[in-house]
């Protein structure tokens, strides 16, 4: 089939390698437009138009889905279909019928849970020991498409949030492929979504991050996991903003939460349960250290304490 494929971030390639490696025809790649970033405010491409960069693949970087312009060199195009990994827009109805076979995403969850913007850090978050990723037809409504397929992957007990996506995004690329193959030759068939166990994953903001170290030692586990590496975990001390990698739950003797117990060996906070061992740290202008440099460097006593929430 013919084939223009939509992503953005490196989470992306994985399944546009696949597909440039496969036996269809990749027309063109579409990915949001070049950001600017850096003192010089130079103009930065995405992964994915680096990629096609490298290979000669024509790049359209749309402000809109449903820019007139991109419209019309899609149509140029004819793509039979049009794989989507993480393009990072919504997809308006006009750009929705131009390919024949429609839109294909590959999402990093098993549909309908956690459908949305976060679904890796959803899983984690939320403790599922399960997880996966699914190719479905897109559709006006979120997430909602029918779906052609899925593959599963455990949640393991130490996962972040990135060490879980670089897996599914290796994974999910053989499934799209396998999808886009099954389209071609009319093997796969796209069933519905039940309408029982909807969940929705929203996008991560910083401040949803912020540990409650109030809360008990395993939620705030999966938190931190989840949220690694971004946009990472924090807590205040001392009115600075720490940064906090993953922690590790441990037992013992309960510290109020919050309190932090400075060892030579280890960093220990209070939690509304047991206490934590701390793990790498960073601090405002300072590098990521390990919370026992940390401790030495900022010469944090015993007693001393993460601020609370504000409203606590």
């Amino acid at each position: 089939m013919r084939l223009v494929f939509a992503g953005t971030p490196a989470v992306a390639l994985p399944s546009l390698r696949a597909l440039t490696a496969s036996e269809h025809e990749l027309l063109a790649v579409v990915t949001r437009p070049d950001t600017v970033a850096g003192r010089g405010r130079s103009a930065k491409r995405s992964p994915v138009a680096e990629f096609a960069d490298e290979l000669g693949i024509e790049v359209l970087t749309p402000p809109r889905a449903d820019d007139p312009e991109f419209l019309a060199r899609l149509r140029e195009l004819g793509p039979d279909c049009c794989p989507v990994v993480a393009y990072g827009a919504m997809l308006r109805r006009s750009t929705l019928e131009i390919p024949v076979h429609g839109w294909v995403n590959l999402h990093f969850s098993l549909l309908p849970a956690w459908r949305g913007a976060a679904p890796v850090q959803a899983a984690v978050r939320a403790g599922d020991e399960i997880t996966g990723a699914s190719t479905f037809r897109i559709v006006r409504e979120l997430d909602a498409g029918p779906v052609y397929g899925v593959v599963t992957e455990r949640v393991g007990a130490r996962d972040t949030a990135g060490a879980l996506l670089d897996r599914l995004a290796e994974s999910g690329a053989g499934l799209l492929v396998s999808t886009v193959d099954g389209i071609a030759d009319g093997s796969v068939v796209a069933r519905e979504q039940p309408a029982e166990g909807v969940s929705y994953a929203g996008k991560i903001e910083v401040a949803d991050a912020r540990v409650d170290f109030a809360a008990p030692a395993a939620a705030i586990d999966r938190l931190l996991r989840s949220v690694t590496p971004d946009p990472g975990g924090w807590a205040e001390f001392e009115g600075d903003r720490i940064k906090l990698g993953p922690i590790e739950p441990t037992t013992g003797e309960p510290l109020a939460p919050g309190a932090i117990l400075v060892r030579r060996k280890e960093v220990l906070v209070g939690t509304g349960t047991d206490p934590v061992r701390l793990g790498e740290v960073q601090a405002p202008g300072k590098r990521r250290m390990a919370a026992t440099d940390w401790a030495r460097g900022a010469r944090i006593a015993d007693g001393s304490a993460f601020d609370a929430e504000a409203g606590r």
